[in-house]
């Protein structure tokens, strides 16, 4: 039986509020947020479901985004839950854990509750696995790095380092070149016959040093990354660390629905058409949960794409059905 969910924000209150939702957004990111705004004001019953794990808590500032940048991603989420509430959309914490479909879909939650939809956003993202390396996990965010376009700016100039955990940190490498003359390559378990010989010409070009072995751990003191420190006991001063993380995407609930999904280096992802539709019908998605590289502003706009086109959709199967009758 569907029950009702208690919502965080000051919603407006449905008349039956054990009924279907015509669109549930799992994930309260800036993709899911986005959506659920176009959703509000295009007056169809909304109902946010966030577990409160976005991907740049690690983040105090997010970058990039035309009048939000430096803006603390705790706070741009805050105006958005303001936001959404101020159209009726309901948000609840929770997270969705199972879902199935009948005529409509039904989202099983780990508090027990279940909701239905007549659509479904999945906003789920992803989460980043970094590498066991001592110091990496605890400086995350401050001064161990992934992404020169999120934070190169503010360690411009400074001493990078760049922790391999693949072949593909040869590119890493190259990219946060741009922002500072003095990077290192620390190949850690990548040995050097693994990289291509363009790969090699183009560090040199690019004047980045190639530093073979293990890495043990990062040196910090005085609560600051001062350099790293390989397995063999030599030390390289470091101000910056770039790490790439294992991306795994959140597509738990993708799966049980049947998705198609395409194999990436980053993982596997929904496979979607310019709007964020998967290949269940009925079911979008947005942000990390679709790519890798979706930054807060690219979610923020899918987001919109996805719930823009399932507007559309509602209006003509609606109109549909009723020529049908």
């Amino acid at each position: 039986m569907t029950q009702n969910v208690t919502p965080t924000q000051a919603p407006t209150q449905s008349e039956d509020p054990t009924g279907t939702y015509d669109v549930v957004v799992v994930g309260g990111g800036a993709a899911g947020l986005s959506a659920a705004l176009v959703l509000g004001r295009s007056r169809l019953r909304t109902l946010v479901v966030d577990a409160g794990e976005p991907r740049n808590t690690p983040s105090d500032h997010m970058q990039g985004y035309l009048t939000r940048d430096g803006m603390p991603p705790a706070e741009f989420l805050a105006l958005g839950r303001e936001e959404i509430a101020r159209y009726g959309v309901e948000l609840v914490r929770d997270r969705a854990v199972d879902v199935s479909r009948d005529e409509d879909f039904a989202v099983r939650l780990a508090g027990g509750d279940t909701v239905r939809a007549r659509r479904l956003i999945v906003t789920t993202g992803l989460k980043d696995e970094l590498p066991a390396v001592p110091g990496v996990a605890e400086r995350f965010g401050r001064d161990v790095l992934h992404c020169p376009f999120c934070h190169g700016w503010e360690v411009r100039d400074g001493h990078f380092g760049v922790l391999a955990t693949s072949p593909l940190s040869v590119h890493q490498a190259l990219m946060v070149s741009g922002w500072s003359d003095d990077v290192t390559l620390f190949l850690h378990t990548v040995a050097e016959e693994e990289l291509a010989d363009d790969d090699l010409r183009r560090l040199a070009a690019a004047g980045v040093k190639v530093v073979p072995g293990e890495v043990a751990a990062l040196r910090i003191e005085d609560d600051r990354l001062t350099g790293v420190r390989l397995a063999d006991g030599s030390a390289h001063d470091r101000s910056v660390v770039f790490v790439a993380p294992r991306a795994v995407p959140q597509t738990g609930l993708m799966e049980r629905l049947g998705a198609d999904l395409q194999e990436t280096p980053f993982g596997a992802y929904p496979v979607v058409d310019p709007t964020g539709r998967t290949s269940v019908p009925g079911v979008w998605t947005a942000g990390n949960a679709m790519g890798f590289g979706e930054q807060v502003v690219h979610a923020a706009s899918g987001g919109y794409r996805a719930a823009a086109a399932i507007v559309g959709d509602l209006i003509m199967s609606t109109l549909d059905a009723t020529l049908a009758e």
